[in-house]
């Protein structure tokens, strides 16, 4: 694992209390002095997973950085909520691309910042699962063959948020979009489809891929700054739930990437040059249906009538996570 656990006695161990640590083992957030990187001001909604997963990352980047970094962000809900022209809310070098080409500036930028002497300056990419696996797929896979010396941060939301709730590459069987409504036989996105990129990115033998949560603070921290001590083409996947997409109440939005972990739906791995190296194990199992229940994107199966059939199959494919990445198995120190 990327983060040393720790006992948070005062409150149980699901907290990031940080009073009974040692100041270099507290996390980004809880420093006086954090970068804020993403400040107030922002239009993002109550709840929103994708403004606190940027907030994380790029808090963490600026502490291992010194604060001599570059942010390049691709279009979409990110860039709109916290760009209205003429305000924004970044705190950090912050450089609009467009939709689909955010890993290819960023790769620019490192170029160019190689050029001209500056080798301690380091290069971040950020966008949604529609810039990442779909729109800017084709740049992200070159900057992975290249082996550019860029972290890129995709914030899965599972859907085009921004632009009204559409199907992406990165919507789960099942859920419902506006463009895969619940009706018919086969309600909701088709399985089978979408992309795996965590795995593709692991395909192309780069030197880092992560998948981490907003409902681990510390293991996403923990991965980031590991990331950012690296050279080459790294890659984080992080799971950013929306309660507007996902018809989550704000509130949930913590709790929901967590039953997505501890159900085996989305795993928490880190691989080096294609080879899982560790994994973040499930410390209370439960069914997928806990983590579906609470999003009105799967609504319909549970009413008007109970789909067991599409809930086991939800189940199988949290199955299959949990035996590919051995996510039970008991982490030894």
């Amino acid at each position: 694992m990327s983060a040393t656990p720790v006992k948070f006695y005062q409150v149980g161990s699901f907290a990031v209390g940080n009073r009974l640590l040692d100041p270099e083992l507290r996390s980004a957030q809880s420093e006086q002095g954090r970068a804020n990187s993403l400040t107030s001001g922002h239009r993002a909604c109550q709840g929103c997973g994708e403004a606190l997963g940027a907030r994380y990352v790029l808090d963490a980047a600026m502490r291992a950085s010194g604060g001599r970094m570059v942010t390049v962000n691709a279009t979409g809900c990110l860039e709109v909520f916290s760009t209205p022209f003429p305000e924004t809310s970044w705190r950090v070098a912050w450089l609009h691309s467009l939709f689909g080409n955010a890993p290819a500036v960023a790769t620019g930028v490192a170029a160019g910042l190689r050029a001209t002497g500056k080798q301690d300056v380091r290069v971040v990419a950020q966008g949604g699962d529609g810039a990442t696996v779909d729109i800017g797929f084709a740049c992200l896979s070159g900057m992975f063959e290249r082996n550019d010396d860029v972290l890129a941060v995709c914030y899965d939301n599972g859907g085009y948020m921004n632009t009204g709730v559409q199907r992406s590459g990165a919507t789960p069987p099942a859920a419902r979009t506006m463009t895969t409504q619940a009706v018919g036989e086969h309600p909701g996105n088709a399985f089978g489809q979408g992309k795996d990129v965590p795995r593709i990115a692991m395909a192309h033998e780069i030197p880092y891929v992560a998948t981490a949560t907003v409902a681990d603070l510390r293991d996403l921290e923990a991965k980031v700054e590991k990331a950012m001590g690296m050279h080459g083409a790294r890659y984080l996947h992080v799971l950013v739930p929306c309660p507007l997409g996902w018809g989550s109440a704000a509130k949930d939005t913590v709790r929901i990437a967590r039953l997505a972990t501890e159900s085996g739906y989305f795993p928490v791995f880190e691989a080096e040059r294609g080879e899982v190296t560790s994994v973040r194990p499930i410390r209370h199992r439960v069914p997928v249906e806990e983590y579906l229940v609470l999003q009105n994107r799967y609504a319909h199966l549970f009413s008007p009538v109970r789909r067991d059939d599409v809930i086991d199959r939800l189940q199988a494919m949290a199955d299959r996570n949990i035996a590919r990445y051995g996510l039970l198995e008991e982490v030894h120190s």
